[in-house]
């Protein structure tokens, strides 16, 4: 038995009809998104977020569109692990006006619009998510990315609902090994995604909640084929979970989701994160060394929200098992692993 918790198979509601207190009915997991995050109420606690990374052998690319209640968020981010050069651009919103995400994630398109950035993400019927945008770098240079995710047939996902107390809970549900297919553009430079250029993986991070004022977490996660063949998906995460009877970790393998219920030992050095990070399941189901290329250290102070985090990209190695008892090893997957400690 790989987790204690409820696994939850239809359509069920975040909170209570009130939109303030969990619904218990909520507590659990799925292996596709069936949550409706009704939050109301509770001003300044409620976070509301999407962030899609895109990991591309040499090349990152990710985009993060969220609401914090005061404050609204729209970026795109990206990096070449070659020469550690990154661009992109991002704006603010205060009290996140026109930024909006709907209760059920990826039934509304996701837009945003200033003099530098024009962002769009947007869902068809078969769950692909194509993401949109063009910006100006600050050095004056033009960017352009264009890349669909694909979401194959039966291809599974970590959903979880973690419960700090009945008025603080976070509704998660995090994607790994989507294929990716598109193009960054920036200035004369073009990076090819997916296709021609070898493997390319998405990952969407969905937030829906009610959050303290003071946290800390890990986040991990990557993608890629192991030593004979299986796609594999690494979903990890710790320190925020802890208490509360519930985690975000899981493997997928070929599509299918395993969940662990376990936290996870989570062994680095925030003065030092460009060493390599290992994370290991107690009962030895998964064991995962990243070996990281590049460092994302990114500061925010705006009154009353304040992060710090450090977000190595890289590549993993060395095994997880699923459910059936079945172990695959690897080396090289893509990936990345985190902490971040905010005051938000």
């Amino acid at each position: 038995m790989t987790t204690h918790e409820p696994e939850i198979t239809g359509p069920v509601d975040l909170a209570l009809p009130d939109g303030m207190h969990l619904n218990p009915a909520a507590s659990g997991w799925s292996r596709s998104v069936l949550h409706t995050a009704n939050l109301a109420g509770v001003w300044g606690r409620t976070k509301r977020w999407d962030y899609w990374a895109v990991l591309a052998g040499d090349l990152v690319v990710s985009s993060v569109y969220a609401d914090v209640d005061y404050l609204g968020l729209a970026d795109v981010w990206w990096c070449d692990l070659v020469d550690g050069s990154t661009g992109g651009r991002g704006i603010t919103v205060p009290f996140a006006r026109g930024i909006a995400l709907p209760d059920l994630p990826g039934t509304a398109p996701l837009r945003a619009r200033s003099r530098h950035l024009d962002l769009a993400a947007t869902d068809d019927e078969a769950g692909t998510t194509r993401i949109e945008a063009t910006w100006r770098e600050r050095d004056g240079r033009r960017g352009a990315l264009d890349v669909a995710i694909a979401l194959p047939a039966g291809h599974e996902s970590m959903n979880v609902v973690i419960p700090w107390s009945d008025r603080r809970f976070q509704y998660t549900s995090k994607h790994q090994a989507r294929p990716a297919t598109g193009r960054l553009t920036v200035g004369d430079a073009s990076w090819e995604i997916g296709g021609a250029a070898g493997d390319a993986w998405g990952v969407l991070d969905v937030g829906r909640g009610r959050w303290p004022y003071s946290t800390v977490w890990n986040w991990g996660g990557g993608a890629g084929r192991a030593d004979d063949g299986t796609v594999v998906g690494v979903q990890i995460g710790g320190k925020w979970t802890e208490g509360t009877g519930a985690t975000e970790n899981g493997v997928i393998l070929d599509g299918r989701l395993t969940k662990l219920g376990r936290e996870l030992v989570w062994t680095y050095d925030w003065d030092r994160p460009l060493e390599p990070w290992t994370v290991r399941d107690p009962d030895g189901a998964l064991d995962l060394v990243l070996t990281p290329r590049y460092d994302k250290h990114s500061r925010t102070d705006v009154g009353v929200l304040r992060t710090e985090t450090h977000q190595v990209f890289g590549t993993w190695s060395g095994s997880v098992t699923d459910d059936g008892g079945r172990r695959v090893t690897f080396s090289g997957l893509q990936g990345f692993a985190e902490e971040s400690r905010s005051r938000w």
